[in-house]
């Protein structure tokens, strides 16, 4: 009874969710899908492929409110009266709930192991192609249109067929050297086709800087002519795909076997670090630089120290006049070199500590969803037991307030890890980790029967407050 109770809610509020999240979606990057000519069939898609890959969000809200609505409705129809009266406590009454919460935790780990590194491919592939993807051709009046590559486009006014083209103007940059080749007439027609845009131009002039055809002195060159064609490719507008290959080595597109070999060669790297820039900066050091070659300057100077003193002034002093600027140059070239050298050691360091950290908190989001399935079931149950209320008034609003305090914990707690002030594991789990003795709190209050979301509890406690506070008593002319 109680699986047939969860399920209806369970899936409708699912896919409810799931819809409001794709809208959020689609209005965020509305004006990089539309005005493209990109088609229906890869914006379908690309709606398609973010609706799975926002199944992590969509799943725990679901699962939360259709447990308030479910337990709400119970309380509210008396049935868990009915079934605490015959013996049957609370506990007993969710285990076949929660197994069935279990299962589908574990199938969200599934889900989100197998099945959303892929649609994250998809997605943000698609993604990238439809943002660089340019916009459909659109001349406007009395403007200068600019996104064929090499041209730029003015147009004096158009006619209602929008075709004919009046008091036109075509720079030519495809040399790049500047505005040296000008088109203008007088009328056209505009003529477009799947890889071009033909102007077919009439009563109009050419010019062109001289140098252009070998000729001295930037000689200009003027042409009359009475019809001509200028053909303009449009290759560069036609939607094109990018090599998904590009793509695979991004966190969100493993899973947690690679996320596992990555975070594994990202330690040793670590490890490898001040090794590596040893080797760097040992040419540049030579005291430090522990070679067979320095063998003997480092006997010499352990064992003559009366000889070391006289560098305590200045070592230039004994150096000849005639080679002092060269030794300078040669110190000033090894300084720079050896800032260079630690510069770019320590940019890679902190490259690698950047990636190590976004894989681990990759890896562990693997396994936090399936958690937050349960942890968001064990609040919402016992939350629908408490106010006794179903359908999607106050469940709702309940639902959302305790989502909306489980989402921006697991925001922070990423924030966190990506500034490195938790370790990974710490700042993942922190929603979790704050959520859970709520959780544990309220299956003991809905098992004492308590009323701390009843109207009747809190009219109780504001009258025994008013009790307290003291009467002011008037006085009587």
């Amino acid at each position: 009874m109680i699986l047939r109770s969860f399920i209806g809610p369970f899936i409708v509020t699912f896919f409810v969710s799931l819809f409001v999240l794709v809208m959020q979606f689609f209005w965020l990057y509305m004006d990089e899908l539309i005005g493209k000519g990109i088609g229906i069939w890869p914006i379908a898609q690309l709606l398609a492929y973010m609706s799975t890959t926002l199944v992590p969000l969509a799943l725990p809200l679901s699962i939360l409110l259709a447990s308030i609505m479910t337990f709400g409705d119970m309380g509210e129809n008396f049935e868990l009266v009915a079934i605490k009266s015959s013996g049957i406590s609370l506990l007993r009454f969710m285990r076949p709930l929660l197994f069935f919460i279990i299962m589908i935790g574990g199938l969200a780990f599934l889900f989100s192991n197998n099945i959303i590194p892929v649609a994250n491919l998809k997605t943000y592939s698609l993604l990238y192609d439809v943002r660089n993807s340019k916009p459909t051709l659109n001349i406007r009046p009395d403007q200068f249109y600019n996104e064929i590559p090499g041209y730029s486009i003015r147009v004096g006014s158009k006619d209602e067929d929008g075709n004919t083209i009046h008091d036109v103007i075509i720079y030519d940059h495809t040399d790049h050297l500047g505005n040296n080749k000008v088109v203008i007439a007088k009328e056209g027609k505009m003529i477009t086709s799947k890889q071009s845009l033909i102007f077919k131009l009439r009563d109009g002039w050419r010019y062109e800087e001289g140098y252009n055809r070998g000729l001295p002195d930037y000689t200009q060159i003027r042409m009359h002519f009475a019809k001509w064609d200028k053909v303009f490719d449009l290759s560069s507008f036609k939607f094109g795909r990018t090599d998904e290959n590009m793509f695979k080595t991004a966190h969100i597109m493993m899973n947690v076997k690679q996320l596992s070999e990555q975070i594994d060669s990202l330690k040793r790297s670590k490890g490898r670090a001040f090794n590596t820039i040893t080797g760097y900066l040992s040419p540049y050091i030579s005291y430090d630089s522990r070679s067979k070659e320095n063998a003997g300057l480092f006997k010499y100077l352990d064992t003559s120290r009366q000889t070391a003193k006289i560098y305590d002034s200045s070592f230039l002093e004994f150096i000849p006049d005639s080679l002092k600027t060269a030794a300078l140059q040669t110190a000033s070239n090894n300084v720079r070199n050896f800032k260079s050298s630690t510069y770019i050691s320590a940019l890679n360091k902190k490259n690698d500590d950047d990636n190590y950290v976004k894989f681990d908190i990759e890896f562990h989001r693997k396994f936090t969803l399936s958690f937050a399935c349960i942890l968001l079931f064990l609040i919402g149950a016992p939350l629908g037991a408490i106010i006794r209320k179903g359908g999607l008034g106050m469940p709702l609003v309940i639902a959302v307030i305790f989502f909306m305090a489980f989402h921006i914990l697991n925001i922070t707690g990423e924030k966190l890890s990506k500034t490195n002030a938790v370790i990974p594991w710490m700042g993942m789990w922190m929603s979790t980790a704050c959520l859970l003795p709520l959780a544990f709190w309220l299956v003991k209050s809905a098992r004492n029967d308590s009323q701390i979301f009843t109207k009747e509890w809190y009219s109780r406690v504001w009258r025994r407050i008013k009790i307290l506070l003291p009467v002011k008593e008037k006085s009587i002319d």
